[in-house]
């Protein structure tokens, strides 16, 4: 199985139906603490750091606290929702699905970023 150049210069950090979150891979030689985390979704992709991640996943917890359309037919699959993104300027028109999506995206990488920084961190120990 070939590998493509694109997907070798990258480090998986997880992957669900909606994206993927990776390191760069040259930024390896950097330590976890400045090492920033690439969240590709829906054809937008964030160059995040981990308190980054942390508020756009409370954006999320958010946006989904918020929405009100439980008696609509078509609230699982309509843009209705806002989600604030790190960046003050942008703002995602998200499905309900979409959200839950993301969020996943978004937890099980501080999850696992998380639990590289303390390995990381017993090992230099």
């Amino acid at each position: 199985m070939k590998t493509s150049s694109s997907m070798s210069a990258i480090e998986k950090i997880y992957a669900n139906d909606i994206g993927i979150s990776f390191f760069w891979k040259n930024q390896t030689n950097q330590s976890f603490d400045n090492r920033k985390v690439q969240v590709i979704f829906r054809d937008t992709g964030f160059l995040l750091n981990l308190d980054e991640l942390k508020m756009f996943s409370k954006h999320c917890t958010q946006s989904l606290a918020t929405n009100n359309c439980a008696h609509c037919q078509h609230h699982k699959n309509c843009r209705n929702l806002l989600l604030r993104t790190p960046s003050d300027k942008i703002d995602l028109a998200v499905s309900s699905v979409e959200l839950e999506q993301i969020k996943s995206l978004l937890n099980e990488t501080i999850f696992k970023v998380e639990l590289k920084q303390w390995l990381e961190s017993i090992c230099l120990n």
